[in-house]
């Protein structure tokens, strides 16, 4: 199948800013808080092969987001796979949109066909057509790749009504690659009270913490299949599990009736 020129940054000034001053004007902000915190040195002594992240507004979620992207960065990849669910159109299974570069306020970014195609040999997964091109939980991470990995190669996955089988053994192939590092993109719980947000969202960070499905199922997420499936990959694989970060929209907007909750997360080969 012939590959499109570019995939658009359709979200640019909706999710995140449409510059790259105004998005550096966020990250050095980020960066200057986090250098601040006393356990700065801890955090950011992590490097992941596989992170958590929020896909909110970066003024509501970008600090959260960032930690685990500059941290990422610390290790050279040759790609980076970027996993959630769809938001835009229903599917069944994992899909991706075919182009040849993604469009970042920073600089184009070369989408990792050949490794695509391996992909494609191993799984099902199928062509998007018709506006998953569009996809804001992905391509709100663009941006922070650009910024920090300007060479790496990307790939855009997303899925819908997939079984979990598939995604576990997805992900234990990719994160089996040492030169493949993933990111799964997940909002926790949405829109609900704070008090019920913060209830729920425990359940979230105990699971993350203790790579415990049992306690994740308690929880709310826009990608909990694909974070659950990052679970059980990372104790197969035995690798190690750090909370970076966990906030709510609340922090920002004050609206207690109307919260978000938002959580970075590590995943890093034992020493």
């Amino acid at each position: 199948m012939k590959s499109k020129s570019i995939r658009k940054a359709y979200n640019a000034g909706r999710y995140y800013p449409s510059s790259k001053e105004e998005i550096e004007k966020f990250l050095l902000l980020f960066n200057h808080s986090l250098e601040q915190a006393e356990d700065a040195k801890e955090r950011l002594s992590i490097t992941p092969q596989a992170i958590i992240v929020p896909h909110g507004a970066y003024h509501l979620s970008g600090f959260t987001a960032n930690i685990a992207h500059r941290l990422l960065a610390k290790k050279r990849f040759q790609r980076v796979v970027v996993l959630a669910k769809a938001s835009t159109k229903y599917f069944k299974g994992i899909g991706f949109t075919n182009f040849r570069n993604y469009e970042t306020p920073f600089k184009e970014l070369k989408i990792d066909q050949d490794y695509l195609n391996i992909i494609a040999t191993h799984f099902p997964i199928t062509f998007l057509e018709s506006n998953y091109d569009q996809e804001y939980k992905t391509e709100i991470h663009m941006p922070f790749l650009a910024y920090y990995q300007p060479n790496v190669k990307v790939i855009e996955l997303l899925y819908n009504d997939c079984s979990d089988t598939l995604l576990y053994q997805l992900i234990y192939w990719l994160l089996e690659d040492s030169l493949t590092a993933l990111i799964v993109s997940s909002n926790l719980s949405q829109n609900l009270p704070e008090k019920l947000c913060n209830t729920l969202d425990t359940f979230a960070i105990n699971g993350i913490a203790h790579q415990d499905i049992s306690f994740f199922n308690e929880s709310e997420a826009s990608s909990k299949e694909g974070v659950e499936a990052l679970l059980k990959s990372s104790l197969d694989l035995k690798l190690s599990s750090h909370l970076l970060d966990y906030r709510t929209s609340c922090d920002v907007t004050g609206n207690l009736e109307d919260c978000t909750g938002y959580i970075s997360a590590a995943f890093c080969k034992r020493e």
